[in-house]
């Protein structure tokens, strides 16, 4: 897994997306938003900083404010990756957050996404 071109792609260009397929399934903008703010410490204004400045993954990353300390607890394939084998740290980060709302879009209760 070293496609690291989604590292430079901006945040808000794929946010859309994570919307797009919970929405689809009939989840809400706002559940996808409380899994962000789950994995990253991100809150809906320093959330939408970085969504107005077009940040890419990296910096999304890197200036979140806390990755969460359950993040271990994430665990399954996503992409033909397992989660919790990805070497690379930031790769994994990303792929977290795909895998959470992936669950979500599969129907999973708030409750199991975000680990409790």
């Amino acid at each position: 897994m070293n496609n690291t071109r989604i590292f430079k792609t901006s945040f808000a260009s794929v946010y859309p997306y994570y919307l797009q397929k919970a929405e689809k399934k009939g989840r809400t903008k706002a559940e996808v938003n409380t899994i962000i703010f789950w994995l990253t410490g991100y809150d809906e204004q320093t959330l939408q900083h970085q969504l107005d400045k077009k940040s890419d993954f990296e910096t999304f990353f890197a200036q979140a404010p806390h990755i969460n300390s359950n993040v271990s607890k994430i665990t399954g394939v996503i992409c033909g990756y397992r989660v919790e084998e990805i070497e690379n740290e930031l790769m994994q980060k990303i792929r977290y957050l795909d895998k959470l709302v992936d669950e979500l879009a599969k129907g999973k209760s708030m409750e199991k996404i975000l680990r409790k």
